[in-house]
This record gives C-alpha cells, structure tokens and sequence, in this order.
C-alpha cells in the first residue's frame, strides 16, 4: 500500500493546527477538500485518525501516521537541501525533539531565537528517559544525560547542567535539626518530577549514603520544583540557575552547603537527516555552551553512533 502525500499532508495540518478550516487555510483548499483527504485515507486504512472536537486530536494510529508523515516532510527537505533547492517559509518542516524540563526552563528556548528554517514541536520527559523517545521513532532529535548508543543517530555532547539541593528554611529546621542524615532523608519528603525521576536519590547517595528518599509531591515541572521548595512543601534538586537569586536572599538553602549535583547532558538526532538538522544542532550546540558548565567532552564533535 502506499500511501497519498497530498492525504498525510492534510492529517499533519488538521493535528498541527487543531481545526479542518485552520489546516484548510494553511494548504490553500476548502475544509471540504480537507475533511475528504482525511475521510479517504481514513477508508483507506480502515483506521479513525482524527477525534472530532473543538481541538481535533490526534487518535493513537493518527499520532503514529502523523510522525510519520513528518518524517517524511524532513526527509524530503533533506533531499532538497542537499540539491540545493530552497525551500519556501510557508513549507518550513517541523522537528519533533524530546527534552528535559529542566533544560526547556533554563536554556533550551534560548537555541530557538534565530532559529528560521523550521519549527520544533517539544516533548518533555526526565533526562534520563527523553532518549527513550529518539529510540522508538517519535522524535528526530533529543537531549539526554543517557549515554547509551541511540541506533542510527549522531550525538553532540553539550556540557553539564549544574544543580543544588535546596529547600525552605522552616523545612530544613523541621525536617533536618540534626543533620542531613541518612535517616532524615529517608524519613523527609522529597519532590520528583515523575515516577522514573532519580536525581534526588543520586545526590544522596553521592553526599550522604545510598537511601531512597522519602515521598514527596510529584510535580513534572521545573517552576513548579522551584514554587515547592520555597512553599516549605518538600526538598529537591534544581538547576542552579533557578534558585540562584533565592538562596542569595535566603528564601532557599541548600541542604548540604557546597553540594552542586551536575547532569551531563548530550543531544542525539537522526543521522539521515543531518543536513537538514544542522540549522537546529547548531543552535542547540551553541546555546549549550553560553549555558551550561563546560565538562569532559563538552563541545567536542559528532559521535556517530551505530
């Protein structure tokens, strides 16, 4: 079977743009025109791809196609970038990137400013997971602290991204009055960003002792880590550019004073796609390193990963 780009193109405008009359506008067509691409192809298929509603959204078929088809729209620009076509604004590819909340909140959006040749749609997710998203084909690009080989992707190594142990004063009074120790820790809650998240177990085990810390609030957002540590709710790990003015006013402390916790972080894209990425790993690069902490390999050239 193969399938019709002119219908693909039709399902990636409907789940970009939210609306048949939005996406139908976008492709210079009627909503009519639009609603019986996706009705074919729908047929075709034998598949519901677009929920109906006020926004439409994609179904889980309809997501998988949708990467898909801008899989595609990458490849092709490759190709073309690589004929040495120009291509129009209105046709500017979208990149779909898994990214770590941490790095979006304190430096991500910065490689994004002079970013003209394409569009980047982000998914959030833990460090140590984002590359999972690489891994099974539903983004093209990522940044990881995994080091792991991603099959069929390049890597850049981009620095270390620093953070500290903080929490309110009244926390620390109520919760560690005699000491940050092993059982302390354990006994007080901790914040996490999901159920995967291991980094205030990791800083434990570096400056203290290999303990589970206690459970506290599951808030999977990085402002959100900052806004409950200065509530008195829990303690956590945030990035140092957060939380810097808040312990220079004492409105935060860091558990153990002197403990920065680093998180050396990579970003890994699609090989194939290399031409037409570069625009966005240059940028992704170059923001890095006006950010994050220089380390072993920061900065260094592609890794081609098998």
């Amino acid at each position: 079977m193969q399938l019709d780009s002119a219908r693909l193109t039709a399902l990636l405008a409907v789940i970009q743009h939210g609306s048949f009359e939005r996406a139908a506008r976008v492709l210079h067509v009627t909503p009519s025109a639009v609603s019986q691409r996706i009705a074919r192809l729908e047929d075709e298929l034998g598949l519901v791809l677009i929920a109906r509603g006020m926004p439409c959204q994609a179904t889980p078929h309809g997501e998988r196609l949708a990467r898909h088809a801008e899989a595609v729209a990458l490849a092709e620009r490759d190709t073309l970038d690589r004929l040495g076509v120009p291509a129009p604004d209105a046709t500017r590819p979208v990149v779909r990137v898994a990214v770590n909340a941490d790095s979006l909140a304190t430096w991500f959006v910065d490689a994004l400013s002079d970013l003209q040749s394409m569009r980047v749609d982000v998914v959030i997710d833990n460090e140590d997971h984002s590359a999972d998203w690489l891994r099974r084909g539903e983004v093209m690009a990522a940044v990881t602290a995994q080091t792991h080989p991603v099959g069929g992707c390049d890597r850049r190594r981009l620095g270390r991204l620093r953070y500290r142990a903080t929490a309110a004063p009244a926390f620390l009074a109520q919760h560690f009055a005699d000491g940050v120790t092993a059982q302390a820790l354990q006994a007080a809650p901790a914040l996490s960003f999901n159920t995967l998240d291991r980094l205030q177990a990791r800083w434990a085990a570096q400056y203290v002792a290999p303990v589970e810390p206690g459970l506290g609030h599951r808030l999977p957002s990085a402002n959100a880590f900052v806004e409950a540590a200065l509530a008195g709710v829990g303690w956590g790990l945030n990035p140092e550019a957060l939380v810097a003015d808040a312990l220079s006013a004492g409105r935060l402390h860091e558990l153990l004073a002197d403990t920065p916790f680093d998180v050396p972080l990579d970003w890994h894209y699609v090989r194939r796609l290399e031409t037409v990425m570069a625009p966005l790993t240059e940028a992704v690069t170059a923001a890095a390193a006006r950010h994050l902490r220089a380390g072993t390999g920061a900065g260094a050239a592609v890794d081609s990963l098998l």
